[in-house]
């Protein structure tokens, strides 16, 4: 659910988002979405559990659990970034 809500997001930014951006702004947005669906991701703990159970399988580090978390949201971020490179590209295809 959190991924559909993500790629949700990240479309109607790539729909409402300034062209004269550009490029830097499709990078800032990507990393904006990036931080955000990484920090909800690692707010919800391990599997749906508690964040101080969460911690007990990785030995009680935040470093080791933030670091997972990223790596979860790295495999899952694909589907993000086609949502929201879809409406740049075809709104930089159109004809003026």
């Amino acid at each position: 659910m959190l991924l559909l809500t993500v790629c949700a997001a990240a479309f109607l930014i790539g729909l409402f988002s300034p062209i004269r951006w550009g490029v830097l702004g499709f990078l800032g947005w990507m990393a904006l979405l990036f931080v955000a669906h990484a920090s909800v991701n690692a707010s919800l703990g391990f599997a749906g559990t508690s964040i101080e159970d969460s911690l007990l399988l990785f030995n009680g580090s935040w470093l080791s659990y933030i670091g997972f978390n990223l790596q979860i949201t790295y495999r899952a971020f694909a589907p993000v970034i086609l949502a929201l490179a879809l409406p740049y590209i075809f709104r930089l295809a159109r004809p003026a």
